[in-house]
């Protein structure tokens, strides 16, 4: 047993957020529960006193710390990529003209996660528009061996939509297309980097609901969502992805466009292609375009579903304590395994998970998705260091 080993005094993180017109300037909040809790992890809850500390924060603040970079506070080992040159610079911009971004300034939100735990160093910022320049940039990237992380809205929690050194960042918030829908089925197709809410939005307006309901909905891209498999607050009533996503259109490493994006709810002419790619977290290709069941909007108030199997447990301290955190998670971790659960039932595994996923798949099941990602990208450039363990 670990507990012991914890301090006793923890603090469980709410956070309390505001919405505010676009541009406006907000000063977020923390509200910071400190219990003195006698065990670790008893049942629903701490026992014992307890109280509220309210702590204002800013990500613009000057005083706000610097993020440390991923290669210095995480023990990984750069692979041997190719490193951007300006021949590969000027290359882009032949393929996208006026959409290839080297300003540090800009690079640095996209260098860093929604939790500010992990940064990279990319210094090349991509943002094509339609599926054939996603196909040309990974074809190139292909030839060149160079290192490429699929970005959407930025808002995962376990570091998989920032680069972990110096990979190209492909960002499909160019890609905001409703390509078609369909008033009676409602069957929506779009490109992947449409943003949640707006998706909402549009089959509202046209007597539909998507299946899918989030806290980040007014950041997060489809394209994510599928790449992460998210969950949400529809998915009792919904069901998970693998069942609402009738189709995808997915680039592979190589820059082969796989157009599998059919309307169909039941098609079983061979084996389900789309399925590989609904929570493969961009390890296996790049999301452009997806098809999505939606449903007709309920005649009664949506209410938040409980019950889903997710249990969010969120710890923080005075600062980052890798002490800390060693003995929180093998014991977090090894508890889960023996309820026979899930170590990632929302976020995905991300470069800060990828070394638990043992705890919940038999070495069987993780050679064989390794075989998967040497097929599909023989020289791991897509999204390297995320989701799989490293290998020797």
């Amino acid at each position: 047993m670990v507990p012991h080993l914890v301090p006793r005094q923890l603090v469980q993180l709410f956070r309390w957020q505001v919405v505010c017109a676009r541009g406006a300037s907000v000063q977020p909040r923390t509200w910071a529960l400190v219990s003195r809790i006698p065990s670790l992890l008893s049942p629903w809850g701490a026992t014992g006193t307890s109280h509220l500390v309210c702590r204002s924060s800013s990500s613009t603040s000057p005083c706000a710390p610097e993020v440390v970079l991923t290669q210095e506070r995480y023990p990984v080992t750069r692979l041997p990529f190719s490193v951007v040159s300006e021949e590969d610079l000027a290359a882009f911009e032949r393929i996208i003209p006026g959409r290839v971004v080297t300003d540090p300034e800009v690079l640095e939100a996209s260098n860093v996660d929604w939790l500010r735990t992990v940064r990279g160093g990319s210094k090349v910022l991509l943002r094509p528009r339609t599926s054939q320049e996603v196909a040309h940039i990974l074809r190139y990237c292909h030839e060149r061996n160079l290192a490429v992380n699929p970005q959407g809205g930025n808002t995962g929690m376990v570091g998989g939509s920032v680069p972990v050194f110096d990979e190209i960042i492909l960002s499909t918030a160019q890609m905001n297309q409703v390509i078609s829908f369909h008033s009676v089925s409602g069957t929506l197709v779009c490109q992947a980097g449409c943003v949640l809410e707006e998706l909402s939005r549009y089959v509202e307006e046209r007597g539909f609901v998507m299946p899918l309901d989030l806290g980040a909905k007014g950041s997060c891209h489809i394209g994510g969502n599928v790449a992460t498999n998210a969950g949400g607050l529809r998915f009792l009533r919904y069901g998970s992805l693998h069942g609402t996503v009738l189709g995808l259109e997915v680039v592979l490493a190589d820059g082969t466009i796989l157009n599998c994006l059919t309307s169909l709810r039941k098609d079983n002419t061979g084996y389900d292609l789309k399925q590989l790619f609904i929570g493969s977290e961009g390890t296996l290709g790049v999301i452009t375009a997806v098809s999505i069941q939606c449903q007709p909007k309920p005649t009664a108030v949506n209410v938040a579903f409980l019950g889903d199997g997710n249990l969010h447990l969120n710890v923080t301290s005075e600062a980052f304590s890798p002490s800390l955190l060693d003995a929180l998670e093998p014991y977090v971790y090894e508890w889960t395994a023996r309820q026979q659960g899930s170590v990632s039932a929302e976020h995905g595994l991300g470069f800060r998970k990828r070394g638990v996923l043992s705890y919940s798949k038999p070495p069987e099941a993780l050679r064989l998705m390794q075989q998967l990602k040497a097929l599909l990208d023989p020289q791991g450039i897509l999204n390297p260091y995320k989701t799989l363990p490293a290998q020797a």
